[in-house]
């Protein structure tokens, strides 16, 4: 009997999006202290799981604090699923995500991500792969559609499969960022689908989250790009959504955000966990006076105590 952590959330459901380079441990904490009711991975391999592959099972470490937190598999070929999901279980993760919606070319070069909505049949024999060989919840990310492939075409194809939750985003293959978000599309799969359905696309305010469940009527939003620097969006769109107001953070209050995210990183990595952070200290100084020589400064940084210097 699989124990389905989503429908003990309460909603509506703010999520943390997978994201390459982006949602590791340190970022997906961060996100958890401002309020996140559930972390995803970075997109994970199947196929580096099933060769237990060091460098991808590196990325599956976490803490007690993310929970509960969804790892994301991406891959192409069934076979490789069986040994993925085992592993994952076994690590202790909350539930499985499959990537059907990721347009990065790197991963589209390959027939992964959002291609696989081609091929429904595929998808399907994909999933219940992953059913057969683990006891989480599994849920699956799409896109509004690829070609004539919508993303209600999919959940209909799925509709005999036990999937607890499904984020769709707004946007369709062709223009994969700055299409208009498709809040009808989204809306048919919340209307065919009995499980937690998440919004995502387009949320950059808090605001933009409560236009998403409106127009939707969705149990919840992932966000993604719109935390890059802004890990605390996730307090905003709770206030928001509360209280219809929220407030800004000050630079002040971002210097010390900076600082525990980078404290974090360097305890998870060590070293190297300060320079995959130099990406987010560039996004924590955009738009402030004198931010194009922080950034220059910034994206050299070794050790916590040179951000702290050179934050004063």
């Amino acid at each position: 009997m699989k124990k389905d952590f989503w429908q003990k959330l309460n909603k509506p459901i703010l999520a943390l999006a997978p994201m390459a380079g982006v949602s590791d441990s340190a970022f997906r904490q961060l996100c958890k202290s401002f309020g996140a009711d559930v972390v995803y991975t970075e997109m994970i391999s199947a196929d580096g799981l099933h060769y237990d592959s060091k460098k991808t099972l590196a990325l599956l470490d976490f803490v007690k604090s993310e929970k509960p937190i969804v790892c994301q598999l991406f891959g192409k070929r069934p076979e490789m699923f069986a040994k993925a999901a085992q592993v994952v279980q076994k690590l202790g993760f909350s539930g499985i995500d499959l990537n059907f919606g990721c347009p990065a070319k790197k991963v589209v070069a390959h027939g992964g991500g959002v291609t696989m909505m081609r091929d429904l049949k595929h998808c399907h024999l994909l999933i219940k792969t992953v059913l057969d060989n683990t006891d989480l919840p599994v849920s699956v990310k799409i896109r509004s559609g690829i070609e004539k492939v919508t993303a209600l075409d999919f959940v209909k194809s799925i509709s005999d499969l036990p999937i607890s939750a499904i984020m769709i985003h707004g946007r369709p293959f062709k223009n994969p960022y700055t299409a208009p978000i498709d809040y009808e599309m989204i809306k048919k799969v919340k209307e065919n689908f009995s499980g937690v359905v998440l919004g995502n696309g387009g949320i950059f305010f808090p605001e933009d989250a409560k236009l998403m469940i409106e127009k939707t009527g969705v149990d919840g939003v992932g966000l993604a790009r719109g935390l890059y620097g802004k890990p605390w969006l996730f307090k905003q769109v709770k206030d928001y959504l509360k209280k219809g107001k929220y407030q800004e953070f000050d630079f002040a209050q971002i210097k010390k955000v900076a600082i525990k995210h980078a404290t974090l990183a360097e305890k998870a990595k060590g070293q190297w966990g300060i320079t995959e952070t130099r990406k987010h200290l560039a996004w924590y100084v955009k738009g402030f006076a004198g931010a194009a020589n922080l950034r220059q400064e910034l994206v050299l940084v070794q050790s916590v105590k040179e951000i702290r210097n050179i934050l004063k």
